[in-house]
């Protein structure tokens, strides 16, 4: 069972994502809060699998409420969950240590979705923000295009679907293999490549 914070300053949508999350197998809602003071008492009180956490709130604000969770637990999965997609909020969010960042007007199967990634230690991103991400560290830091040496046929078509933005489940589905498989395989990329997460091994899949 997957026990689910909800932050939120609206009360009208964390009602919605209740009954959402409620109505889904092996998923629950353990807390609410409308603010990111009290999700961080909810948090450290209630230790849930995953905080689902809007950004913009009055007194603390999302960003905040994050970096204390984190510094309280390192373990904590925060997901962000907001209207706002621009840079000013979404590396922010990353910074305090979200696990992932979904944007609201996505359908209610991608956030079911990610709340089960963000569970399983994966980082959910909306297709838009992941592809974003991975332009900008492209631009930044230009290096030379070629194949990754040291991988396995398998290990380059993981690697090229990681950077198309799938999820281990995706990337199962679509190579026909289980998802444990597909775990295995992107604990080598990330040891054979020196990658220390999923973003930075979509950069690398781009470069290459």
């Amino acid at each position: 069972m997957i026990r689910v914070l909800l932050v939120d300053d609206q009360q009208l949508i964390r009602a919605g994502l209740r009954m959402l999350c409620d109505a889904e197998p092996g998923m629950e809602v353990v807390g609410e809060a409308g603010d990111g003071r009290a999700a961080v008492e909810s948090a450290a009180r209630l230790l849930p699998d995953v905080i689902v956490m809007d950004l913009r709130m009055p007194g603390v604000d999302g960003i905040t409420a994050t970096s204390r969770i984190i510094a309280a637990r390192p373990s904590a999965r925060v997901l962000v969950l907001t209207t706002f997609g621009d840079d000013d909020h979404l590396y922010p969010a990353l910074q305090s240590g979200a696990c992932g960042f979904l944007l609201k007007d996505a359908p209610p199967e991608e956030l079911l979705h990610g709340i089960r990634q963000a569970a399983t230690g994966e980082s959910p991103f909306s297709q838009d923000v992941l592809r974003r991400l991975v332009r900008r560290a492209v631009d930044a830091r230009p290096e030379p295009r070629g194949r990754v040496d040291g991988l396995t046929a398998r290990e380059q078509e993981v690697l090229g679907l990681v950077g198309e933005g799938l999820s281990n489940t995706e990337i199962a589905e679509r190579m026909h293999i289980g998802v444990t498989t597909v775990k295995t395989h992107i604990a080598a990329l990330m040891t054979k490549t020196g990658s220390p997460n999923r973003v930075r091994l979509a950069l690398l899949a781009h470069r290459a």
